[in-house]
This record gives structure tokens, sequence and C-alpha cells, in this order.
């Protein structure tokens, strides 16, 4: 029986002198040094009378003794629950209450208040710092480097990912063992990664996006990471000659095209640039093209399902689509209302099934039942249609929809133009409540440096190009779009933000 997901991801490297992670101060960590920092830390989690199954909280900052303490709740059979650093003491009141945490490892700096809510619902409560210091790594350094993996099967939780909760309270992604291997192992063969691959991270690690993509795509390859605390356009600048891969948000792309430094001399050695998290704009795909040489790869995955979808490596990476369903995975693109599959070409929600599909909803069978089916069909919510050579394209979330005077509006439609228009460096298009329509159609607009977009002239020209019932009602100029920390747009905040634009009297 083993340990699947420990054996497969973590001890193929036991032994080996091969370097695993590259830190910002130049050191570097050996497979075998980080296996034995893990170990190290197991066998401090197993001395606080936790048992397989019971859940780690985690809110730290990036540090290779956080992604061991990920390796170490593989190796005790402990289900890993990373959350965003930047959660609020009120919201981890929630997650902690949620989960059932058993287990909270924090900040020395967010102790204090972390404290009550652990004792109040009986966890017991250590730190870890970004520098390696708290008293989970005094204990853990007390301890021998080794140790025996929990048996546990492929289909035992391994984690739980909460999601952004934009519509409601929180839920809890189950993620079996499974789930996160066969996803790791398939995009090793579809991105053709290698022990010769040193992957530029500086994504976060308590997304799915950094850690269950990257993170477990380099381990299963075998390759090395550049470790980074966070993304620095200087770090990422100067490291970039050091690497042969990279994955980052559609921000990270915007970054580097913004800065003269970023040349196709500085990319040219590189062998693949992945984005994903959020839609990457079809201009940032061709400038970065034109600036490199490189087309860069989209994908498109969610906290419930790791990857669906995928550009290939060979052949057209075609910009504004995420590609194809992955191997294993199957893609079906239904109505909202009956739940029918639609015929191809037609927009409608997308559901996918596979061994990457996660487990339900901690707690939560009514909303499980809702969005997985009884055939394994998870509802993404996500909208989006299948065009005739099989590219999938996203359209936006279900709740992004807007209806107006009875017409479906889909808001990618309308940003692709206003993204096209004189002076516009991206936009984000939304429905408000409107007292005639039920909603109207509002864009908002980030100007490009230097540069003063006039709404009125950008109106006329929508109007040329978009039917009568899809133009904005009004146009608004934004210094910066508010988004989430790992760069989607937060249109739920923007909606928020104008829901009394056209009903205050």
């Amino acid at each position: 029986m083993g340990n699947p997901l420990y054996d497969r991801l973590f001890g193929i490297h036991a032994g080996k002198d091969t370097p695993f992670l590259h830190l910002p101060n130049g050191q570097s960590l050996t497979h075998a040094a980080f296996l034995d920092m893990a170990s190290r830390i197991a066998n401090a989690l197993n001395g606080y009378e936790l048992e397989p199954g019971d859940r780690v909280a985690v809110q730290v900052e990036k540090s290779p003794e956080a992604l061991a303490l990920y390796a170490a709740c593989a190796q005790t059979g402990l289900i890993f629950l990373p959350l965003n650093t930047a959660y609020t003491t009120t919201e981890l009141r929630y997650f902690v209450e949620n989960s059932g945490a058993a287990l909270v490892v924090c900040d020395s700096a967010t102790e204090a208040g972390l404290t009550p809510i652990a004792q109040a619902n009986n966890a017991r409560l250590e730190t870890l710092n970004g520098d390696g210091s708290g008293s989970l790594m005094r204990r853990a350094l007390g301890m021998l480097p080794a140790f025996a993996p929990v048996q546990r099967g492929s289909g035992d939780l391994a984690a739980f990912l909460y999601t952004s909760g934009t519509t409601g309270r929180s839920k809890g992604a189950m993620l079996t063992q499974n789930n996160l291997l066969s996803d790791a192992e398939t995009l090793v063969q579809q991105w053709r990664f290698t022990q010769d691959d040193v992957l530029l991270h500086a994504l976060p690690i308590f997304h799915t996006h950094g850690l269950f993509v990257a993170t477990n795509v380099i381990l299963a390859s075998g390759g090395s990471m550049i470790f980074l605390p966070k993304f620095d356009l200087d770090d990422i600048l100067r490291l970039m000659p050091q690497a042969t891969s990279m994955m980052g948000v559609p921000t990270f792309y915007t970054r580097l095209l913004g800065d003269d430094r970023f040349t196709g001399d500085l990319a040219r050695h590189m062998r693949l640039f992945i984005s994903g998290s959020a839609p990457l704009p079809a201009e940032t795909h061709e400038r970065f093209e034109t600036r490199t040489g490189h087309r860069i790869l989209e994908r498109y995955g969610m906290t419930e399902t790791n990857m669906n979808t995928s550009n290939p490596y060979d052949g057209e990476r075609r910009a504004g689509t995420v590609g194809f369903p992955l191997p294993d995975v199957e893609l079906k693109v239904t109505d909202p209302d009956t739940g029918e599959t639609l015929p191809q070409g037609k927009i409608g929600i997308i559901e996918v099934r596979g061994p990457n599909v996660f487990d339900g909803y901690w707690q939560m069978p009514e909303k499980t039942a809702a969005e997985l089916r009884e055939d394994g069909f998870f509802i993404t919510g996500d909208l989006g249609r299948v065009d005739a050579d099989g590219y999938v394209h996203i359209v936006g979330r279900g709740k992004d929809l807007i209806i107006s005077g009875g017409y479906n509006i889909y808001p990618k439609e309308i940003e692709l133009v206003l993204d096209d228009q004189p002076g516009v460096l991206e936009s984000a298009v939304i429905g408000v409540p409107h007292p005639d329509y039920g909603e109207a159609v509002v864009g908002i607009l980030v100007a490009e440096p230097g540069q003063s977009p006039d709404p009125e002239v950008i109106l006329a020209n929508v109007q040329s190009q978009l039917a009568r019932f899809k133009h904005p009602r009004q146009l608004i100029v934004l210094d910066t779009l508010p988004r989430n920390t790992m760069g989607k747009v937060q249109k739920n905040v923007l909606r928020n933000s104008y829901k009394d634009l056209f009903t205050q009297k």
C-alpha cells in the first residue's frame, strides 16, 4: 500500500545530493537535505499526538521550511491546509473552526491573535517564521532525520484548499493523494519537464498554482527551483539566465514587458513560460512573442480540480484560449439551467470529470451535491465554449454573466474590444443594477502609462463593433483594477463599489 503521495513525489529523491531549491542568498538545498528537514518535522509532528487524517492549518511565509512542512504532512498522513498570508484573524477563526484543525502553524507575529482561536478549538499552536525560526523548527532540529512514512491509500485525503468565498462562506475543497499525483505526473509529460529543468518560482505556496502545480511538477520530474519569497522584478530579471522555465500569473508577464531590461536575449535560453490563475490578455500574449520569440503556454485550472486543460507544448498555443482537455480529463459545455450538453461552439457552463477532480467540500454536503454531479462531473461555474478546432475558450464566471433587458451578455467579449482602444491598458466589464434593464453594462478602464483615454471616443468605437444591447452605459477610468493575490480581477469588489450607479435617487 505504501504512501503514494510521499513515495512518488518525495521519497524517490531519498539520498540524492542533487539540487532542489536555489535560495535568494545564493545557497542551495539538495533533495537529500530537504528530505532530512522534512523527516525531522515529521518526527516533531508525531510527538504532538496527531492522527492520520487530522488537519494542519498553516499560515506562514514562503520558505524551504514551509515547503518541508508540506512534505512532512504527506509523510505522516496529515491533511495539509495552507492559508493565504493576507487572511485576517477574523477570517482565520472560520478556517480553524470549519476544518477542525488539530494543529495551527503560524508566524510569530500572528501568534498572539491566533492563540485564543486555537485554544477555543482545542488545537495546538506552533510557530514557523520566514527565516526558518519558530517553535516548530526548534523542536524539529532536535529530532532524527529519518521517519518511516505512514501507510496511506491513493484515495485518502492529502490537502484542503479553501475557495475564495466571493459568493458566501469559503468552502474547503478536499483533495486526495490521487488528485495531486495524477495532475503532477500528467503535467510533467505534457510540459516536458525533466531533471534538467530549473523553474523560476515566485508564486505563493498557499495556492494550488505555486504548491500543487509548480512544486509538485518539479518534484515529480526531479528538477530544481529558484525559490523566491515573492515576485520581485529585479530578482526575476537577475535570475532568469539561471532558469529554464517559469510559471506565473498574467501580472508577472505584463510587468516583465513593462521593463526595457526584459529582452529577447535575456529570455532566449528559456524553454517554457506558463501562465495561469487568471486570463492572459491576447495582447500580452502577442507582445510577449514579439519581444522574446516565446509563445506563453496558457492553461486552465481551479482549486477543486488543479489543472483541467492546457495549450499544447508542441503545436499551436492559441492566444485567448486555454487549449485542450488534459489526458484522462473529460470536458463538456452544458446549459446552465438544464444541464444538457450543448453543441460545439455554444457558450455554457464548463463541466469536467477525471482523476484530478476533488472529493467534495468539507462538511458541506449540500454544496457538494449542487456542484459535483453523481456521475463525477464537476460544475466549474466558468462560462466557456469549445471552438471548431477543439480549443477551450473561457468567457467568464457564471456569476459574471450580465443579463440586461433579457439579453445574456458575456463580459469577455466587450473587454476584448475595450482593451483594443487607444490609451487603454486593460479593462473589466461588470453588470450593476438598473431600474429599467435589470442590469446595465459598465466598463472599468485602466490607462496605459502616460495616456488619458477618452471615454466618449471609446464608446463611439464600441458602438461600431458591438450590438447595441452590449454597449456600456458608462465607462470609468481607474488607476488599477482590484485583484486577489493570484492576480484575478475581483469583479465582486467592482460590482459592490458601483452597485448604486444607476439606482440612487
